[in-house]
């Protein structure tokens, strides 16, 4: 697992520059989420950087994001990655944060109309071992949260072929990669220097 910027001082465009490194090079250089690149190009991604130290402010922050990119244009704001490079190093602990998310979803009546999606470091899918090279689908140099339109993600998966087999194609990717290759690829935190 990488370091996590809650053990090392990282400026907001380490940060930043870090984040989007690991969404060119894996999400969209390895195709593993065949709808960013759209949003990633037409600069419809919104970046927020939390320097929240307690989790209320953390809870406050989630909603102001949600409520965002709710009220957003889609063309202007179509998702958020709101990232946490000071908080959760530990995954189990970031885990319970998600699912508090969750409730500020449904709290604000966004159910249905946004989703969460996590992402972290040391992110471990249930049933698979620490160093499993599948996990890397959802591990990011940060702990973060994916905002996502409901609406969009239809709008996508209608238009994309065979869009439930886009898991298992992750799945053969990564292990085609292997470790090495995704060390290749040099996306981890920004106190590491790219490859």
């Amino acid at each position: 697992m990488q370091a996590s910027c809650v053990m090392a001082a990282c400026s907001d465009e380490a940060v930043l520059a870090a984040t989007q490194r690991w969404l060119e090079r894996a999400v969209i250089g390895l195709n593993l989420c065949p709808f960013a690149k759209a949003v990633h190009t037409k600069k419809q991604i919104h970046y927020a950087i939390s320097h929240a130290t307690a989790a209320p402010e953390l809870l406050d922050e989630l909603r102001g994001e949600l409520i965002g990119l709710a009220q957003a244009e889609p063309s202007v704001r179509d998702t958020t990655l709101w990232i946490l490079p000071h908080q959760f190093p530990e995954f189990l602990e970031f885990n319970t944060f998600c699912a508090q998310g969750e409730r500020v979803l449904v709290a604000l009546d966004l159910v249905g109309v946004l989703q969460i999606a996590s992402f972290h470091p040391g992110f471990q899918f249930a049933g698979t071992l620490p160093d499993d090279i599948t996990n890397c689908t959802n591990r990011a140099p940060y702990p973060m949260l994916h905002l996502l339109r409901e609406s969009s993600m239809d709008r996508a998966v209608a238009a994309y072929p065979q869009a439930e087999t886009i898991y298992q194609k992750n799945i053969e990717t990564l292990q085609a990669l292997g470790p090495a290759g995704w060390a290749a690829l040099g996306v981890g935190t920004a106190e590491e220097p790219p490859s």
